[in-house]
């Protein structure tokens, strides 16, 4: 993040059942998730965490990072373009020039739904140039494909249509995102009925933030925390400096989940969630130390399943 700025019940059928978690980690609060859920996968924490691992991988062998510009950047992309072809995804690169350098976008269509309402649910994949960025935002970027992969698994066919986004340039000014937004043609722009952005969800001290920007979707996410019995806030910290901006401002309604960055945890927060209070939610943000030990097997799951679930019940 930078901060300058039923699926039907026969969908359902056949997947997995929520995984045990060992070392107990995480209580899968997701199996106790709200009525209205049960057509929408678990998806595995083991699952997402196993791409937060290649993204670590990508960014060890590529001077420690997955920046614009730079080698690990294209293998991120890369990877997570080759599992999305592999599961039946129409996928689109999207190529752009910032601060001199090439960057990327990767679209995925589902093949399906109605063209007219399209529900989209993105992160950024691009790290500082100083760290992996698993947390910033390897977690949004693998819960995201996680999503879309059990889509796949699901062969879910829902009403809507889906698109999945994984956006260049962010840490630069969201620069990936607004010129994806910049050059949809205004009937394009109006089909989008939802896109949901999922920036840092992983967080070491985490808090549960859900943006205050279109009421059916905020409320759809609000639903599924209420659920799991976890109280939420509203997202101020970065408001407006991820890649939900630039569809809000084009008239797209917009939603997302954020766990926190720089800010310091409040002791009313650290009593509602856990937690250290006057630490912040991420004390590895934008720094070398942002690899796979910066994060928080709940949150991560939690948020995950939400994703999942808004993703269900509002391309229905």
């Amino acid at each position: 993040m930078k901060l300058s700025v039923s699926a039907r019940a026969a969908a359902a059928a056949g997947m997995a059942t929520a995984m045990l978690l060992t070392g107990g980690a995480v209580a899968d609060a997701a199996s106790s998730a709200p009525s209205r859920a049960a057509a929408a996968p678990d998806i595995p924490l083991a699952s997402v965490k196993a791409h937060l691992s290649q993204l670590q991988s990508i960014a060890t062998a590529n001077g420690g990072n997955r920046a614009h510009g730079r080698a690990g950047y294209k293998a991120s992309l890369d990877y997570i373009k080759a599992r999305l072809d592999a599961a039946g995804y129409t996928t689109t690169v999207q190529q752009f020039t910032a601060s001199g350098r090439t960057g990327y976008n990767l679209i995925a269509d589902w093949p399906g739904g109605d063209a007219n309402q399209v529900v989209m649910a993105g992160s950024h994949l691009d790290s500082v140039a100083s760290g992996p960025g698993i947390n910033d935002n390897g977690s949004g970027s693998s819960a995201v494909l996680e999503t879309a992969l059990a889509v796949s698994r699901a062969q879910y066919r829902p009403t809507k249509h889906l698109r999945f986004a994984w956006w260049g340039a962010e840490e630069l000014g969201l620069v990936g995102s607004r010129y994806y937004v910049n050059r949809l043609a205004t009937g394009d722009r109006s089909r989008i009925s939802a896109y949901l952005n999922f920036d840092m969800i992983g967080s070491p001290n985490p808090g549960y933030f859900v943006y205050d920007d279109d009421p059916a979707i905020e409320k759809t996410f609000k639903d599924y925390f209420t659920g799991i019995g976890v109280p939420t806030e509203i997202e101020t910290e970065g408001d407006g400096r991820s890649d939900h901006a630039p569809f809000k401002s084009a008239g797209v309604p917009v939603g997302g989940l954020f766990t926190g960055a720089s800010r310091a945890k409040t002791a009313a927060q650290a009593a509602k969630w856990g937690g250290t209070a006057g630490q912040a939610f991420d004390r590895c943000y934008h720094s070398s130390c942002d690899t796979t030990a910066n994060i928080n097997d709940t949150a991560l799951n939690r948020n995950s399943d939400a994703l999942a679930y808004a993703v269900w019940e509002l391309s229905e």
